[in-house]
């Protein structure tokens, strides 16, 4: 993983919500809302939730009076969660690596994560922290994308900036979000961190958008992509984008397209 694949700017976290939290987000988002619904935790924690989708979706699923804690690494990101965030109050926002929880042991009965392990620089780590401020018999649930080839979009949108840039191709999507999908590597390291009870479930979806300008802004503008393009072409972001979405008119059509995305949800207990 680059180091500019793990930051994301007040300009990315804006795009991320407006653009790429539809696109493909929220319907995983829905999907752990039901799970967590299920479990009926006393007790919350949020990794790395990103501009607050899952928060959105899983605070009304919560029992009265659960404790709902959201963190991720980037402010920007927690920023954009909070102003967006409609009732109930008292979440609280809490600026956290993963690495380093800053939460007592036994705190929570379930902990979350949307797509966001693949950043994490020692899952291991990470995933012994989640253990670590579980409560016993506490579950750790988390998304992880499939291989790029399994998601449309993001696969179009990587082939047309490898020809618009074809002696560097930018290549976080398909090394950071879509490079870790080996389900046995799943099962290993969470093994190594603890869990015992492990189950990885395939789950895919349907991508929709009015136009192909939307995920040619999405992922161009509204991920680490974006620092990707500017590094290589600081004045070509904006030609960038548009030699993206003529890519997916290209493939999709020029009105409303539509394309596969496929991710994993993995629980640990």
């Amino acid at each position: 993983m680059s180091d500019t694949d793990k930051v994301f700017t007040d300009p990315i976290a804006e795009v991320y919500d407006t653009h790429l939290v539809p696109l493909i987000f929220e319907q995983y988002a829905a999907d752990l809302a039901e799970r967590t619904k299920e479990l009926a935790p006393d007790t919350i924690v949020e990794i790395a939730a990103g501009s607050g989708v899952v928060t959105r979706a899983v605070a009304p699923a919560l029992p009265r009076g659960a404790r709902h804690v959201v963190t991720d690494l980037n402010p920007p990101m927690l920023d954009r969660a909070a102003s967006v965030q409609p009732g109930p109050a008292g979440i609280e926002w809490t600026p956290a690596d993963a690495l380093d929880l800053p939460f007592e042991a036994n705190t929570f009965d379930l902990a979350l994560c949307q797509f966001g392990v693949m950043f994490f620089p020692d899952r291991v780590r990470a995933y012994s922290e989640a253990r670590r401020v579980l409560r016993p018999g506490g579950s750790f649930v988390f998304n992880m994308w499939d291989r790029i080839t399994e998601n449309d979009f993001a696969d179009v949108v990587t082939d047309a900036l490898a020809a618009r840039f074809p002696e560097e191709p930018p290549r976080f999507l398909p090394r950071t979000p879509h490079g870790h999908y080996d389900t046995e590597v799943f099962r290993s390291e969470l093994r190594l961190a603890g869990f015992t009870d492990i189950s990885v479930e395939p789950l895919a979806a349907i991508s929709k958008a009015v136009s192909p300008d939307v995920p040619a802004v999405a992922y161009c503008q509204g991920t680490p992509l974006r620092n990707e393009v500017e590094a290589l072409d600081a004045d070509g972001l904006e030609e960038a984008t548009n030699q993206a979405a003529q890519a997916l008119a290209s493939r999709f059509g020029d009105g409303r397209i539509e394309g596969r995305i496929r991710a994993f949800v993995i629980t640990a207990k």
